[in-house]
């Protein structure tokens, strides 16, 4: 069977009847327990809702909005229909953004990326993304459970004890960042530890340029990647055709609504442009409704060759703003901000993030009014300590970084 269930392959617009039927009632429903969501809807006739098209109408929900909303109107900005004891998980991502996650089966939407990536009822998939506070352990969590798969839930770090449980328990997927797979495929190596068993990997969270894709193959791990958010769970993923060749772009996921913006507003980029993505998600717990994520996409023209009958971006193209995603971990302006804030001694700021060796590296370039000893360690330890990743510091001369406005470069091919 090539498709976690029917829904996939049906006509294009006996989906879109399905998803605003389905919109119109939970909409109905939830803005009058949601405050947010009532605002957002306050000028609009939900019983008009019958195409994607007509979402144009409804201001969006910005992503970089959230933390604000929040510390407004606890716990979920206004923007939750359920109570939080009614919530299986209450989870933090960074920002901090706080995330409700629901009882329901496959509440974030994964399994249908799993499937596609080759996993199976009755595997077993390794989850490396991290289940500390973050949602990204979860979401796979909820959607290898979901298809029929038990689960290693190693999260990230105590990479020799993780190579110990591949070795006896013999998973045949990988779940979690690009760059870590490679990091414990090298490490198995040095270790002489025996991790064949893992055959495929489904990705996210981090870029996979096509380097590390074709070194990942060729240790015989098939590899392929979900776009995802953890405030919004799987929104794309790719796909093969029957003979197992990558499809381009990615599917979106059936339970959610794509539109690509112009970036900064609420309209329609034209069709095939590059812009930013709005998600409007069909969930009763959390409906966000035309959600702007600060992620960069396009819509791509025609079905795919997978067989799948719904619609595809070209996945992750980047950010609408300088908000980044280093090794899985969104790092925000603000937080360089906070570290001047910090650290008084210091001028002007830049997070550089690279690539070296298939890893994201971060690199904070400091003007230093003060060369003080031990600065670059202190600073060192505010950049972890603000972005949960650590980094190296370089002290540059005062007046030596670009005053272009831009706190954070990311160098990296898209």
């Amino acid at each position: 069977m090539l498709y976690f269930e029917r829904l996939e392959t049906r006509a294009p617009q006996t989906r879109v009847n399905a998803q605003m039927k389905e919109l119109r009632g939970l909409v109905s429903i939830a803005r009058s327990k949601a405050t947010a969501l009532r605002d957002q809807l306050k000028d609009i006739d939900i019983a008009s809702l019958k195409a994607p098209a007509d979402l144009a109408r409804i201001p969006v929900v910005r992503k970089s909005d959230l933390a604000e909303m929040q510390r407004r109107q606890r716990p979920f900005g206004g923007l939750a229909a359920a109570r939080p004891a009614n919530l299986r998980h209450l989870l933090v991502s960074p920002g901090p953004i706080f995330v409700p996650e629901g009882i329901g089966k496959d509440y974030w939407g994964g399994a249908r990326a799993l499937y596609a990536a080759g996993a199976r009822k009755g595997g077993v998939m390794l989850n490396c993304f991290s289940y500390h506070l973050t949602p990204g352990g979860h979401i796979m969590d909820c959607a290898a459970r979901a298809l029929g798969c038990a689960v290693i839930p190693a999260g990230v770090g105590n990479s020799e004890q993780v190579l110990e449980a591949v070795e006896h328990l013999q998973p045949d997927t990988y779940c979690g960042t690009p760059d870590y797979l490679n990091m414990l495929l090298d490490k198995a190596r040095d270790l002489g530890r025996d991790v064949s068993s893992i055959r495929r990997a489904l990705v996210s969270g981090a870029a996979l340029p096509p380097s590390l894709r074709a070194e990942l193959e060729r240790r015989g791990i098939k590899t392929r990647q979900a776009y995802a958010s953890a405030d919004l769970g799987v929104i794309a993923y790719e796909s093969e055709t029957a003979q197992g060749a990558l499809c381009e772009g990615m599917m979106v996921n059936e339970r959610v609504l794509v539109e690509i913006v112009v970036p900064g507003t609420s309209q329609p980029a034209g069709a095939g442009e590059v812009g930013e993505v709005v998600v409007t998600r069909l969930n009763a717990d959390y409906p966000l409704l035309r959600f702007a994520t600060g992620d960069l996409s396009a819509l791509l023209p025609g079905p795919s060759p997978c067989g799948r009958t719904g619609p595809r971006i070209r996945g992750w193209m980047g950010r609408a703003d300088q908000t980044t995603k280093v090794k899985g971990m969104f790092v925000h302006p603000a937080q360089v901000k906070e570290i001047g804030r910090r650290h008084p001694e210091l001028a002007r700021l830049r997070l550089v993030v690279s690539r070296a060796g298939e890893q994201d590296v971060m690199t904070l370039r400091a003007e230093a009014r003060e060369h003080a000893a031990g600065l670059a360690e202190k600073l060192g330890e505010t950049l972890q300590s603000l972005t949960k990743l650590r980094g190296a510091v370089v002290l540059v001369a005062l007046g030596s970084l670009p005053n272009d406005g831009k706190m954070i470069v990311d160098e990296r091919a898209v």
